[in-house]
């Protein structure tokens, strides 16, 4: 595999920033799920979000220090992997992922899809 065959990341909001709070454990699974996902893998933790209709929109989560991490993003497009949220799951209530958060996914989604296609004018 060539750094040609490599899709490039992007980071959308403040996901970058963050992932990069996490503690370090966490920041390398996502890390390797989010670089599998790049060269057209997919991590074993790696699993389709709920809700999106397809398999372009996927979840790693990881637990550490008694917490529970996730992090979302999409392989939809063909010109890049975009990272769309980042976050500690702080309810307790179940394993869904709290309303707010889809909410954003969903707005972030919609910004990944704008660059997107700007990326191939």
């Amino acid at each position: 595999m060539t750094g040609e065959d490599i899709k490039p990341l992007w980071w959308v909001g403040s996901s970058k920033r963050d992932l990069q709070d996490m503690p370090d454990e966490v920041q390398d699974t996502f890390g390797f799920a989010l670089h599998m996902a790049q060269i057209g893998a997919k991590h074993a933790k790696a699993k389709v979000l709920k809700g999106f209709g397809s398999a372009g929109v996927l979840e790693v989560v990881e637990d550490a220090d008694s917490n529970t991490y996730r992090a979302v993003y999409t392989v939809r497009f063909v010109d890049a992997v975009y990272v769309l949220h980042c976050f500690q799951k702080k309810s307790h209530q179940g394993i869904a992922t709290p309303k707010q958060d889809m909410e954003l996914v969903v707005q972030r989604l919609k910004i990944a899809e704008t660059q997107a296609k700007g990326a191939q004018k």
